[in-house]
């Protein structure tokens, strides 16, 4: 029996940075962000008594131990729930590069924790599938709606959660740009702990975070589209602050995400109602009208490649499939 299930990525406009419970994934603050149509991940999962041990596929290539564990804990929890032992196959098409700051896993572990509870015969509801997903990847608990959710940090596995916001059906987009599209350096994991560990900025991304999501959420109830990007522009940086001041010091930026970043900047003094993003990751992501995606990516074609420019609109939240998308 097919268990196919799609989830999409999220880019996060006020930033998961950091967790009060590493085991639970419980994080530090609530945080809002923006399911997009661009990137997803397709999986099926298949619970098999002839199976010795769990097996992962991604993109049709069997991953090792390391790949596994996450999977693993969301496997466990769906057993667990259903009151099963059965080892499980998964198979898992990434459209998103792994690992890149382009939310690979939000989308993976979203996908998985849909199609797990649904081979296991479990009917969960949204916020049970978002719990789910959260103890895989904590941004994940976001990818089970479209559109704007947030997620609420709560203080147990019971009340850390997403809901939607705002369905995003009005005029706003994001376009990437896609600078490395590579495995990083440091991982969100490590470079969450090392920051909040070490960085004695680290309070005061703390302290401004309410009234960045308050204001946020008022932008969004608007449709202002130019206080969104510059709510969410100004979040970022101050996240990203935050690792400069860890020990020892470290920022995912490149060369060509400053580029990046200056080339936003020069499209707003044009006219242009465009603000950036950035993940822990060197890829810059634009918010902007979705009217004028197209108008603004002719315009950066000066500085990238057209390959590294994609285009994005909001995306739904999870749902099944007949077959992947292969």
């Amino acid at each position: 029996m097919s268990n196919w299930v799609r989830a999409h990525t999220n880019i996060a406009l006020i930033k998961y940075w950091g967790k009060e419970n590493e085991n639970l994934i419980i994080p530090m603050n609530n945080s809002l962000s923006l399911t997009l149509d661009a990137f997803y991940t397709e999986t099926n999962v298949t619970f098999d008594d002839d199976l010795k041990s769990d097996q992962l596929y991604l993109n049709g290539h069997m991953q090792d131990f390391n790949a596994l564990i996450k999977v693993k804990t969301v496997l466990d929890l769906v057993r667990k729930k259903a009151g099963i032992k059965t080892k499980a196959r998964v198979d898992s098409y990434n459209y998103v590069p792994t690992a890149a700051g382009l939310a690979s896993s939000a989308s993976g572990l979203a996908a998985l924790a849909g199609s797990a509870s649904r081979a296991a015969g479990l009917d969960l509801s949204s916020k049970d599938l978002s719990k789910l997903a959260r103890r895989g990847s904590g941004s994940a608990s976001r990818s089970i709606y479209g559109g704007f959710a947030e997620w609420q940090k709560g203080h147990s596995h019971e009340t850390s959660f997403a809901v939607p916001v705002d369905a995003a059906d009005w005029d706003i987009g994001m376009l990437f740009i896609v600078v490395n599209d590579k495995k990083k350096d440091i991982s969100s994991r490590e470079g969450m702990s090392r920051t909040v560990n070490t960085s004695p900025f680290y309070q005061g991304w703390l302290d401004t975070l309410d009234a960045d999501l308050n204001t946020m959420k008022e932008a969004i109830k608007n449709q202002d589209v130019h206080k969104v990007g510059e709510i969410a522009e100004r979040n970022a940086l101050k996240m990203h602050a935050t690792t400069l001041g860890a020990k020892p010091p470290f920022t995912y930026w490149s060369p060509d995400s400053i580029k990046a970043m200056d080339a936003v900047k020069q499209l707003r003094e044009t006219g242009f109602s465009v603000h950036f993003t950035m993940d822990a990751g060197p890829n810059v992501k634009l918010i902007c009208r979705q009217s004028e995606l197209e108008d603004i990516k002719h315009h950066l074609l000066v500085d990238f490649k057209e390959s590294q420019l994609i285009s994005a609109k909001p995306g739904p939240g999870l749902h099944a499939i007949s077959k992947p998308n292969l």
